[in-house]
């Protein structure tokens, strides 16, 4: 464990049993999600490699155009 994440489980120690129970559901759902995010890129690589080629070849048919961001 590293330093910084002791200093914050010893200051979260410290806090009423309610909040320190807030805390650390909330700190799950976090990582939760995180763990969720991540195997959702991985299993889109494809996805997104496509999309990109697609992208490319477009731009190089002439089928794009510049980004006027004036206009946002």
């Amino acid at each position: 464990m590293t330093k910084l994440l002791e200093k914050a489980f010893k200051k979260a120690s410290q806090l009423p049993e309610v909040e320190q129970n807030a805390l650390a559901k909330w700190m799950l759902e976090e990582l939760e999600t995180t763990k969720q995010w991540d195997k959702a890129f991985a299993e889109s690589e494809n996805i997104l490699e496509a999309l990109a080629n697609e992208a490319l070849t477009e731009h190089q048919q002439g089928k794009t155009k510049n980004l006027d961001t004036g206009k946002l």
